[in-house]
């Protein structure tokens, strides 16, 4: 080949481009569309879970002290109206205007559409992506608030109802199985929900994997905002609460005390105690009622939780079963 044949440097160049742009078009392609494996605390979305519920619950106490002056055991019928207008309200101040709760905020999580991101292009950090849609708001609503609402309306009106001590072939019989094997099947689901979550890191719960609403961080460089000194605190808490709980039915009974009141050394004003004090809160009885057969006395209040709460309740007095109350008319000790 001449030198009269070779092309110019500057045409060199632009055939010698021309020639590899082919291969690294499809390099540079898939290298945008490829996402960025992103690791999500799996403690992290376990505290959010654990701290919406914590917030719940001091909505709660906070609503009821203010009937804190009405009867007693009223607002026990309204129960789960009053769970579900609390997550009804978390949601709508939260999720519904693309927020996230008070625990994922605190975890500095957010809720990530994935169902997007599988035909989003380009990817930086791996944690871009949209919001949830408002049909996926509404989803998470009719779940998390309705299905929890109905579900436990459904219990308590099935066990009121005593549907399981039915006839073996009755309706209510076979609608109580229904039950029974359909909450089964949840906690089975749940279950494996939960192993696939602490090998993958993704969807706490059935209702973010159905929805495909994934937990991702809110901010790249941002902190967590409680520390492990607090989180270690109120696990050693809760723990010791747990075990208090278990302990406290134990230390009640009627056999321990009995067992260790040959030993107490001031027996006898205790058992004068007893004839004047309830025995259950240990003051006076505003509304005295008996137990009947032993004709204890008690706070009206008191003895009819108990009596409502153990179906064979016994006295604590004297450790003998109650059948009956009855109004105390007063004059006699008992």
């Amino acid at each position: 080949m001449t030198s009269s044949s070779l092309p110019p440097p500057e045409d060199a160049w632009i055939v010698t481009c021309q020639k590899l742009l082919p291969g690294w078009e499809p390099l540079s392609l898939s290298h945008q569309l490829s996402t960025i494996p992103i690791s999500i605390s799996r403690v992290n979305q376990v505290d959010a879970a654990r701290l919406d519920v914590e917030m719940s619950a001091m909505l709660k106490e906070q609503l009821v002290k203010v009937f804190s002056l009405m009867k007693p055991g009223m607002l026990f019928q309204y129960e789960a109206e009053l769970d579900a207008f609390l997550e009804f309200l978390i949601w709508r101040f939260s999720i519904w205007v693309d927020k996230p709760t008070p625990g994922i905020a605190l975890m500095n999580l957010r809720y990530r559409d994935e169902r997007a991101m599988e035909s989003r292009g380009k990817v930086r950090t791996g944690l871009e992506g949209p919001g949830l849609t408002v049909s996926q708001k509404i989803s998470y609503c009719l779940a998390t608030v309705g299905g929890q609402y109905i579900w436990a309306r459904l219990q308590s009106f099935s066990a009121f109802r005593r549907w399981g001590n039915s006839e073996q072939r009755s309706l209510a019989r076979r609608a109580w199985m229904l039950i029974q094997r359909i909450e089964g099947f949840y906690k089975a689901a749940s279950f494996g929900n939960m192993l696939i979550f602490l090998w993958t890191g993704r969807y706490r719960n059935l209702i973010e994997r159905a929805l495909q609403a994934r937990l991702v961080y809110g901010s790249p460089n941002m902190n967590r905002a409680v520390s492990f000194e607090y989180m270690n605190r109120q696990l050693v808490w809760n723990e010791f609460s747990e075990m208090l709980l278990l302990l406290l039915p134990l230390l009640n009974s009627s056999s321990v005390r009995n067992f260790l009141r040959p030993f107490s050394k001031d027996e006898s004003s205790s058992s004068a105690g007893d004839d004047t004090a309830c025995p259950i809160c240990q003051a006076s009885p505003t509304i005295p009622f008996l137990a009947l057969p032993c004709q204890h006395r008690y706070c009206y209040y008191c003895l009819r939780t108990r009596c409502a709460a153990v179906p064979s309740f016994r006295c604590s007095t004297c450790s003998e079963p109650v059948v009956a109350m009855r109004r105390h008319s007063g004059g006699n000790k008992h």
